[in-house]
């Protein structure tokens, strides 16, 4: 490795002719492995195509510093070889003080000066809802409600004034004197983009009770595409740098096709000008994990899943639901699976949407765990794909839950990686 130094900030990089130019334009000075200190920030610095590899990420393990592809493989845990590396490299990684930039990002040396991470960990968060229907409505309450360690202020924008009007009287008539909840307010078009995080809430429609089908979420694809495209392209030009979290289905596709919007110049080409990888996340997969764990306590045999399991994927069909890291079992993880991608149309069966569960455990509670720098159920950029798993923001960047994967684990989570749209 060759290292550089400006004050506490230490430049290092595996390519000689790479490192040098970026220090020499920074006007940082070589130094050795030596001098790197207990309190110095690391950044390991690579240039890879934007499309494919990720913006910024924490280093939380060898492996991270020679990513050949980014792939599912990320997400597992194997073998990690400290053998050729500094001991100043090792104890940064232990301590989860090195970010890897990728230079190929136009921003990527506003990265070395702030992360993400400060801007959402803040006690006086703002946070925008975009979308006031019924998720957006329930995650609104839920906020209001346990939002108060973090979150100080919430925006709400919708195109119908007068569900403005309602919410605004409604849940600001929610009041405790032991408790100083986040103040709500109706904000204008021009100030969507005036927070620390952006919710978009905005469906275009949701089919009726009695339209029940395989897939609900994918018939919003289209429709929503167009609605989050606009808002993607807005961030960009409003140079927004706060976390852009998507609510509506399908979650994943959805995430995609923002960060695709707002990386186009006015051309349509493609130079990542907009909002970076590390900005964007879906939470859709908390309440498929909830609903695994409903149902995984109804039976004997799966009542493991709230302590030992894992879900991945997507927030509808593709998910992979595994009963138990420790004791992998097809049969049942299957069993789970099903359960929970149909649970969505066993509430339809009763004559009512399913939106309460989704608002409050993909939404919220995972929000709130976001915002707290604890792992939580979102989508995050995986090789040029927004995929559900545990993660979580450090200092040093996005850290992905790396775990033991099983062979036939592994295999359906890929082949849901690979057939994500």
């Amino acid at each position: 490795m060759y290292y550089y130094k400006k004050n506490n900030h230490v430049l290092f990089s595996s390519s000689y002719e790479y490192i040098e130019k970026i220090a020499k334009d920074m006007d940082f000075q070589k130094i050795t492995s030596e001098n790197i200190t207990a309190d110095d920030k690391l950044f390991y610095m690579f240039e890879k195509n934007p499309a494919k590899f990720r913006s910024s990420y924490c280093i939380s393990s060898p492996s991270c510093l020679d990513e050949k592809e980014e792939d599912i493989n990320l997400l597992r845990f194997d073998y990690e070889d400290y053998s050729n590396l500094d001991e100043s490299i090792i104890r940064a990684i232990s301590q989860q003080r090195i970010t890897a930039i990728n230079t190929a990002v136009p921003s990527w040396e506003q990265r070395i000066n702030s992360s993400l991470y400060d801007i959402i960990s803040k006690k006086n968060l703002r946070l925008n809802i975009i979308g006031l229907g019924d998720v957006g409505g329930t995650l609104l309450l839920g906020l209001k409600l346990l939002g108060f360690d973090t979150i100080s202020n919430i925006g709400i924008y919708d195109k119908n004034i007068m569900k403005l009007k309602r919410y605004e009287h409604e849940i600001q008539q929610i009041y405790s004197e032991d408790v100083k909840m986040p103040e709500v307010k109706i904000i204008e078009q021009d100030e969507i983009f005036n927070c620390d995080v952006f919710v978009f809430a905005v469906a275009f429609s949701v089919p009726p009770v009695g339209n029940e089908m395989k897939d609900v979420r994918m018939m919003q694809l289209e429709k929503n595409s167009q609605i989050i495209n606009y808002y993607a392209k807005a961030a960009r030009d409003q140079n927004f740098k706060g976390l852009f979290a998507v609510m509506s289905d399908p979650v994943d596709q959805l995430c995609q096709s923002a960060f695709i919007a707002s990386n186009k110049d006015e051309k349509g080409f493609m130079d990542y000008k907009g909002l970076t990888s590390e900005q964007i996340k879906g939470f859709g997969l908390g309440v498929m994990n909830a609903r695994a764990v409903y149902y995984s306590l109804k039976y004997p045999d799966t009542s493991s899943y709230k302590e030992e399991g894992r879900a991945y994927g997507p927030h509808g069909n593709g998910l992979v639901i595994a009963n138990s890291l420790k004791d992998y079992n097809e049969r049942l993880s299957q069993k789970l699976t099903d359960l929970a991608i149909n649970a969505n149309l066993e509430v339809r069966a009763t004559g009512f949407k399913p939106y309460i569960a989704p608002a409050i455990s993909s939404g919220c509670l995972n929000m709130i765990a976001c915002f707290s720098g604890g792992f939580h159920y979102s989508s995050s950029f995986i090789g040029g794909k927004f995929f559900g798993a545990k993660n979580r923001f450090t200092k040093s960047g996005l850290e992905l839950e790396k775990n033991h994967l099983p062979e036939m684990l592994l295999k359906r989570i890929s082949n849901t990686y690979n057939n994500i749209l």
